[in-house]
């Protein structure tokens, strides 16, 4: 079973930074596209950053240049470097990964999720 694990939330001033973590265990054989996705109130869920399995990454025109996404192959994890970080960058953010395992199908696997606050 693949487990997605975030950390690094919090709350923060505007124009502070935060970076995000998301570290998978289980059964990995290899992990393909990471992404980080966010959710605030009252809103849909939207792709924030994406790094694909040869590290090409794109983001979402409300962060390019202060959001920087990030993945360690060994480690299994992912990151996201948040700067300069506006109010409105304030909700529960998502780790996502397509996960092979040892035996098995590619699946898309979600972490539980950390909150992020900016505050004005």
């Amino acid at each position: 079973q693949v487990q997605l694990v975030e950390s690094g939330g919090g709350v923060v001033e505007s124009g502070g930074s935060l970076r995000l973590s998301c570290a998978a265990s289980g059964s990995i054989w290899r992990m393909i596209d990471m992404g980080w996705y966010r959710q605030a109130p009252g809103k849909e869920r939207e792709l924030v950053a994406h790094i694909s399995s040869d590290g090409r990454t794109n983001y979402a025109d409300s962060v390019k240049g202060r959001f920087s996404i990030s993945r360690d192959i060994a480690e299994n994890t992912v990151s996201l470097h948040m700067n300069s970080l506006k109010p409105e960058d304030t909700a529960v953010y998502y780790c996502n990964a397509e996960i092979r395992p040892y035996s098995g199908i590619t699946l898309a696997h979600w972490g539980q999720g950390t909150r992020v606050t900016v505050s004005s």
